[in-house]
């Protein structure tokens, strides 16, 4: 009997050892600077996660797919790991969200010489929003059924869409929305301008899913990583490779 416990013992420890080898599948949409395969490190988050992961003992890949199939991707045990998650009520039901590593501060675009202003949400009830399929703008933004959303995949789309005249305006990332103008949109970076007051200021954090076994003990070992990170500067380091000038 004393054999046969102990061999079961064993093959506990052995499965346990062999999924903490298993590399952890990280996922995220292309969103410029923060994650894209097209980056240098796949972007300024997946660089920071990916080496606190590592510091905590934890190999990982990294997939991108539009946001519309991250999160479903997470429920259906396709991935295990969304690099840039913000915290819902209904993502918390399967996933365990990391403390924050990262801020983004969610603003809204108007062509310039317009005269759209916003300081609440109720201003800008009368006009249509390009915003990003599958993403989410905080709950307030997000069940507020009085605005009126176009759901689009990329932010180039959304800023054309803004200069025909389709859309009023765009909700976006400043930096993010920064970088695209810097690149892919710089023929048309000066019709645009960001208004003052971010819609809402978000913070960024690794979502694990709750079925993966050892979720507690990833999200842990991350949050002391980053610590660890920006107490020996590290962090800094990585966010001034991609972002020369930004701070945390």
């Amino acid at each position: 009997m004393c054999i046969k416990l102990l061999a079961c013992a064993l093959a506990a420890v052995l499965l346990q050892s062999q999924a903490t080898a298993e590399p952890l599948r990280l996922v995220s949409a292309n969103w410029p600077p923060f994650t894209g395969q097209n980056l240098p490190s796949n972007g300024l988050d997946g660089e920071l996660v990916s080496t606190a992961l590592g510091r905590a003992g934890y190999t990982s890949t990294f997939s991108e797919v539009p946001w519309a199939q991250v999160i479903p991707g997470i429920q259906h045990d396709k991935y295990d790991a969304v690099v840039v998650a913000w915290s819902t009520p209904e993502r918390e039901a399967f996933g365990h969200f990391s403390a924050p590593y990262q801020y983004n501060r969610m603003t809204l675009l108007r062509n310039k010489g317009s005269t759209i202003a916003f300081n609440q949400l109720q201003d800008i009830y009368p006009f249509t929003i390009g915003v990003e399929r599958g993403a989410s703008y905080g709950q307030a933004f997000d069940s507020d059924p009085h605005l009126h959303k176009v759901e689009l995949n990329n932010i180039d789309s959304r800023a054309r869409m803004l200069l025909t005249g389709r859309i009023q305006l765009i909700i976006e990332d400043q930096l993010a929305f920064q970088y695209q103008l810097n690149n892919d949109l710089r023929d048309i970076r000066e019709q645009f301008e960001f208004l003052p007051k971010p819609v809402i200021v978000q913070e960024t954090r690794l979502l694990v899913r709750r079925s993966h076994p050892q979720h507690e003990e990833i999200i842990q070992r991350f949050n002391e990583a980053i610590e660890a990170m920006r107490a020996n500067g590290s962090y800094q380091e990585i966010l001034q490779r991609h972002i020369p000038g930004a701070t945390p």
